[in-house]
């Protein structure tokens, strides 16, 4: 069965690999028409018909660090994209600022997926400007897709880290969670990180266990989504249980549920038992992939 589009996917530029891998022809990109995002640290800026806003290499700071994002090829013609790099990254939680999520709300999907992935990326690089391995400082390299140290020659890559976001179905009902510290009624898909020496099914069946004590069978993979905050790829499963009688692991967990198909549906419309994750967040997806199917 398909699933509908997540939100921060499809982004509309080509990320010309052939471009960022050769200095010269990179450089050859780097002229008059070439497009900066303008960015206020990480906030996007919007123009006049609130669409992204993009300037010229001309506003960026004579010491920026500049970010090839990919190749614009949307009106016929070729333009390189770029962003600059913030002073400092954002260590933030994700929802700890209203004003981006509601600047995300307007935006459509293209420019969506386009800021998404420019704010994982140049956020990246704000916050590894020294090397992992000895200390020293980094530079950028390949268009900003690499940063080399300059004392012991270590090359670092920007990462993504997997985080395994699962439904579980008992007997036609659907098993959500409310984190410690969420507003009261906020439920969720339960999630976690992928942990090294882990299969997918192995990550779904373990936080499962850990988090509401229960055993869950038969997982599948049904979507996943880049998350820029700061930079996770959400690997969206689903699966089984044969128990819903729950132990909560109550240092993660305020609350665990099952709810009803009308309960989730009725949350989806805005007047349920509970209240959603934002249509962004890719368990807002899950939701509704559940009822659909």
């Amino acid at each position: 069965m398909a699933t509908p589009p997540v939100a921060f996917s499809g982004s509309p530029l080509d990320r010309a690999d052939h471009v960022r891998a050769d200095p010269e022809r990179l450089t050859g990109y780097m002229n008059w028409k070439a497009r900066l995002l303008a960015l206020d640290a990480l906030m996007p800026s919007l123009d006049d018909h609130g669409r992204l806003a993009w300037g010229t290499l001309a506003d960026a700071a004579d010491d920026a660090e500049l970010v090839f994002l990919g190749l614009d090829r949307s009106d016929g013609g070729e333009k390189a994209c770029f962003a600059a790099v913030p002073p400092q990254g954002d260590a933030s939680p994700r929802m700890a600022n209203p004003q981006l999520w509601s600047l995300m709300a307007t935006l459509e999907p293209g420019d969506l997926a386009l800021y998404g992935g420019a704010r994982s990326l140049v956020d990246w690089h704000a916050r590894h400007r020294f090397c992992a391995q000895c200390g020293g400082p980094t530079k950028l390299a390949k268009g900003g897709w690499q940063r080399n140290c300059e004392a012991c020659t270590a090359q670092h890559f920007p990462r993504t880290d997997p985080v395994t976001i699962m439904l579980v179905e008992y007997n036609g009902t659907l098993m959500l969670g409310r984190g410690l510290g969420w507003p009261e009624g906020s439920f969720s898909a339960l999630a976690g990180f992928v942990e090294p020496g882990e299969t997918l099914e192995e990550a779904v069946q373990r936080e499962v266990l850990e988090e509401a004590g229960i055993r869950v069978r038969d997982v599948e993979y049904i979507a996943s989504q880049p998350w820029p905050f700061p930079s996770q790829l959400m690997i969206g499963c689903t699966s089984h249980t044969d128990s819903d009688e729950l132990t909560i692991d109550e240092t993660e967990m305020a609350e665990v549920r099952f709810f009803t198909r009308e309960d989730v549906q009725a949350a989806l419309d805005g007047n349920g038992p509970f209240r959603c994750p934002p249509r962004h967040a890719i368990a807002h997806t899950l939701m509704k992939w559940w009822l659909e199917k």
